[in-house]
């Protein structure tokens, strides 16, 4: 079930809230907690016990986290994160890299002459796997690192790590951050009304943005790499970049948007990231809580910048590439990220911060390209594309529709220049300072109901995000 449906919207939403908001107080957890298992179940019904690995987790890691605060030696409490770890691990390995394994040391022995072979799992990746298997080993970690202490509500952990905002595609929300809320939260009118408004503008994000720079994208992929110009490469890229920007963006407003509803402060998970004048300033403002995430239990944990500075930096990005997805273009994706944060860090970030506009113009390059070894997962096919933004570095295989750019482009005009005016920030400067007014009250709802009949015309897509 994802947020810009019909089912999500006018059916499992009206009906929570009006269930969570007629409860007193002490009920809210557990209905919470009750919904989003109905909520999560519905995303993996054909899989149903995908519900039970995440229960299993919800149990493992609280038994895990409330052993190791009975525990007085360090050995016990290592003893402890590393059982609970080895699950939480454990568990994402064999539903997302099992396979990936096996494929690749099948290779090594096929090339080596030997005639044994691993076996293939073939398991469907649970939703959301990823962001609550982060999520849950943060408390775990907090717990050991006595930076929290071990919740001995079962319901309360099972809802910090369920709850259905967050629970598919993030933002990755760390106990600490929430523990207070958990217990005791606002519930309010106004707090009703501001969700309302995020969600409303990230649903609009993602249905009258995303989901029309991406149809751009699909086009471009369904003429065929080898058969577009160079002027429809780099339109189709430029689309790309904004659908994954725009649709992320737009999930996490309606998460925070839905977690304002139920009295949460969920932290902002982007900040205006296509301003930036490198790519160093860019992972501060992208996905900002899994960046978080990767500094305090990856980065610093090795040394940060006190030991081997550049070590940490190539571990916390093969990680970062790896866990977008089990394949070698995420991995050579984190190990170009790691290249270029490694230069900057070198020296080329003075050079472009004395320059804003070198700044943006080499991010104007660099941001297209990055996310193209992001999106295009064969490796021959990512070189195709790439001789067709360079012609320079191959010849073209075939005929070549000389027109397409004007063809295909032309019919998402008005979707790009909103992409490209939205990446600014200033709309959100403009919201905010005249949020209040009867007119932007009203746009919104006018642009609510677009997106409805947008819906209803079929013309939407599930999150990308989900993927991962």
């Amino acid at each position: 079930m994802v947020f810009s449906s019909f089912a999500f919207l006018f059916c499992f939403l009206p009906a929570f809230l009006l269930v969570y908001f007629l409860v007193p107080g002490r009920w809210k957890n557990a209905v919470l907690f009750t919904g989003s298992l109905i909520f999560y179940y519905y995303g993996v019904r054909e899989h149903p016990v995908y519900v039970l690995l995440m229960m299993l987790s919800i149990l493992v890691n609280a038994s895990a986290a409330r052993h190791m605060a009975r525990c007085r030696s360090k050995k016990g409490r290592t003893g402890c994160l590393a059982a609970g770890m080895s699950w939480n691990i454990g568990c994402l390995f064999v539903f997302k890299y099992l396979d990936f394994v096996s494929r690749n040391v099948n290779l090594i022995l096929e090339r080596g002459g030997m005639s044994a072979r691993l076996p293939f799992a073939n398991l469907v990746l649970p939703i959301g796997i990823s962001f609550y298997t982060f999520q849950i080993s943060s408390y775990l970690i907090d717990v050991y690192r006595k930076e929290e202490k071990a919740e001995p509500s079962l319901l309360t952990l099972g809802t910090y790590l369920c709850m259905f905002p967050q629970l598919i595609a993030g933002p990755i929300v760390t106990y600490r951050e929430v523990r207070g809320q958990m217990h005791r939260r606002d519930h309010s009118f106004r707090n009703l009304e501001e969700g309302l408004r995020e969600f409303t503008i990230g649903l609009i994000l993602k249905v009258l943005i995303a989901n029309r720079v991406g149809g751009l994208w699909t086009q471009t992929g369904s003429i065929g790499y080898e058969s577009i110009s160079c002027p429809m490469a780099w339109l189709g890229i430029a689309a790309y970049t904004f659908q994954i920007y725009f649709d992320f963006y737009g999930y996490s407003l309606m998460a925070k948007g839905l977690g304002k509803i139920m009295g949460f402060d969920f932290p902002d998970n982007f900040s205006n990231p296509y301003l930036s004048r490198s790519m160093t300033e860019f992972w501060r403002r992208w996905h900002i809580t899994l960046g978080g995430w990767f500094r305090d239990y990856v980065y610093i944990p090795l040394g940060g910048n006190r030991s081997h500075p550049y070590r940490n930096l190539f571990f916390v990005w093969m990680l970062t590439g790896l866990w977008h997805g089990a394949s070698w273009n995420f991995v050579l994706w984190g190990f170009a990220l790691f290249l270029l944060i490694l230069l900057e860090k070198r020296g080329m970030k003075k050079a472009l911060d004395r320059v804003p506009v070198l700044g943006h113009l080499y991010m104007l390059l660099v941001i297209p390209l990055s996310w193209l070894l992001f999106a295009v997962t064969d490796l021959s096919q990512f070189w195709i594309y790439l001789t067709r933004l360079f012609p320079f570095l191959g010849q073209r295989a075939g005929a070549v529709y000389s027109g397409d750019f004007i063809k295909y482009g032309s019919a998402c005009i008005w979707p790009m220049a909103a992409a490209l005016l939205c990446s600014t920030g200033l709309p959100r400067i403009l919201y905010e300072k005249y949020k209040y007014r009867a007119s932007v009250t009203f746009g919104l709802v006018a642009l609510f109901w677009v997106c409805v009949y947008c819906m209803y015309l079929g013309l939407d897509d599930p999150f990308l995000y989900y993927q991962f």
